[in-house]
């Protein structure tokens, strides 16, 4: 598990080791350089000829830094200053004090030449206006160069805390930063922007990370088993839980199986799919090891077996397929009403959800336990009545606030889904693709989270686990079958088979 940092945060972490531990910022700053010259020789970039371009705050003197261990291993290394001579910090005024004495001249201007390495230390993580005039010059000519392009710390126009675009940015191949990932070197575009990102130890720590709520984390591969629920060698199919599936209206199987066999996949003992009575047939040829339990929207008590399945369940799903005719919304009615046990609510549960009057928010805001909801962003505007574009430029905020007014667990879906609920740090998701981008993707996660509830998991945990497994199985899938031809099936193969790696990775 890995922190992820905003501006805020890391400026705070980055004060607390100058002025509490008493490291000099001076020495901070040549650690940087040196870590970013490790980095590029690790990566094996020719530094045979670099343009190091400078800004006036403390990048740039990271930069004057690089700049002067290129001219001391005998590189070619030309230096511009973008910024403004009386704005420099007196870090920075160091760093290029120290450069011109031996002898490096500082330019002001971009040369027209050909460079092997061009790096980018013109504005640092603190960036919050857009780039216009002079500096927008710049980092347009810096774009056009075409040798391989270094960013240090991050992308000069790039947020850090939402990855957005602040009118231009530098094309990085390889963002070297410091200490902790930045939110926008994760959200899109700042990602595309960012390219390889190395995180690089620098010295600067934070023990108070643990017990803050206000912080973004990502799980790693090595995370997933130890995180996993155990199997014991004696257990039977009670051991690991009882889902109960209440998906699929009449002429929508699909959502029923994927989210029921992504469950089984996962670990679940036992699946039991409540559905519409025209499933029932494909469903048992499909998947022969669920329970199928089936009403028929014609009888007048359809519904009645409903109470003792809730009873039988040790967790429900209620949302993929059911539609959103006025059978599903008594179905869906019903189940909160009478539910005492961890559930998720998908697809068509969120919809039918939006649809709640605030008294009947209140109403089963007072009787739920445990839910897990799994919107996408049209889902997330529809529940709280903020539009996409406002979700995607707050999402952390906005979906902080919905968790703490609802009192339940969130993964909002998205390139980078996020999950968050009262007292825990979010979650950031790293894994996944693009060609996930299909019809069932989020019946199959919906099943992995409520697959792992089942199994004993706290409703946190097991969305976070869900959503990166999920993440995980997409990019299994896509190295098998390519970025165009992943089915949600193709997810469901892809959950075991990353599982089984990742087990034997740890024998």
């Amino acid at each position: 598990m890995k922190y992820i940092l905003t501006a805020e945060q890391m400026k705070a972490a980055d004060g607390r080791t100058i002025h509490e531990i008493g490291i000099p910022s001076l020495v901070l700053m040549e650690r940087a350089a040196l870590q970013c010259m490790a980095a590029m020789k690790e990566e094996q970039i020719d530094l045979s000829y670099a343009l190091v371009v400078c800004g006036s705050g403390n990048n740039g003197g990271d930069g004057f830094a690089v700049a002067r261990l290129l001219a001391e291993e005998g590189k070619r290394v030309d230096v511009c200053f973008a910024g403004k001579l009386e704005s420099r910090s007196e870090e920075t005024k160091q760093q290029m004090h120290i450069l011109e004495n031996l002898g490096v001249s500082v330019g002001n201007t971009l040369p027209e030449k050909e460079y092997s390495v061009i790096i980018d230390a013109v504005f640092g993580i603190g960036l919050c206006r857009n780039i216009e005039g002079h500096y927008q010059n710049v980092i347009e000519q810096m774009n056009r160069y075409q040798g391989y392009k270094v960013a240090i710390d991050t992308p000069s126009g790039i947020s850090a805390d939402t990855g957005e675009v602040l009118g231009c940015a530098f094309r990085a191949d390889l963002t070297v930063t410091f200490a902790y990932a930045k939110a926008g070197q994760v959200f899109f575009p700042g990602s595309e922007y960012a390219g390889k990102v190395l995180v690089k130890d620098i010295g600067i720590t934070d023990p108070g990370f643990e017990n803050r709520d206000d912080l973004y984390f990502m799980l790693e591969k090595q995370d997933v088993i130890s995180r996993m629920p155990e199997r014991k060698p004696d257990s039977n199919k009670g051991s690991y839980g009882r889902v109960l599936l209440i998906a699929g209206s009449r002429g929508m199987s699909g959502a029923a199986y994927l989210s029921a066999h992504a469950a089984y996949m996962v670990g679940a003992g036992l699946v039991r799919i409540y559905t519409e009575e025209s499933n029932r047939q494909i469903l048992q040829q499909l998947l022969p090891e669920a329970i199928i339990t089936t009403y028929d929207e014609m009888a007048l008590d359809c519904f009645r077996e409903l109470p003792d399945l809730l009873q039988w369940a040790d967790v429900v799903c209620i949302g993929c397929g059911l539609g959103i005719s006025e059978y599903s919304r008594r179905l869906f009615k019903m189940t909160l009403e009478m539910n005492r046990k961890p559930c998720v609510i998908d697809a068509d549960g969120l919809n039918l959800l939006a649809e709640f009057t605030e008294e009947e928010r209140r109403k089963w805001a007072r009787q739920k336990e445990q839910y897990v909801l799994t919107p996408h962003m049209k889902e997330m505007s529809r529940l709280t009545g903020y539009p996409v574009a406002e979700l995607k430029n707050h999402r952390n905020a906005l979906l902080r606030e919905f968790v703490e007014k609802m009192q339940v667990v969130c993964a909002m879906k998205d390139s980078r889904t996020l999950v968050a609920a009262c007292g825990h740090p979010t979650f950031l998701n790293s894994s996944g693709n693009a060609a996930m981008a299909k019809a069932g993707s989020g019946d199959v996660l919906a099943g992995t989270i409520a697959g792992l509830m089942a199994q004993n998991l706290p409703t946190f945990d097991a969305a976070v686990l869900g959503v990166y497994l999920h993440g995980l199985a997409g990019d299994t899938a896509r190295e098998e079958c390519g970025s165009y031809s992943v089915l949600a099936e193709d997810l469901i193969r892809g959950l075991g088979r990353t599982l089984k790696t990742l087990e034997e990775n740890l024998k």
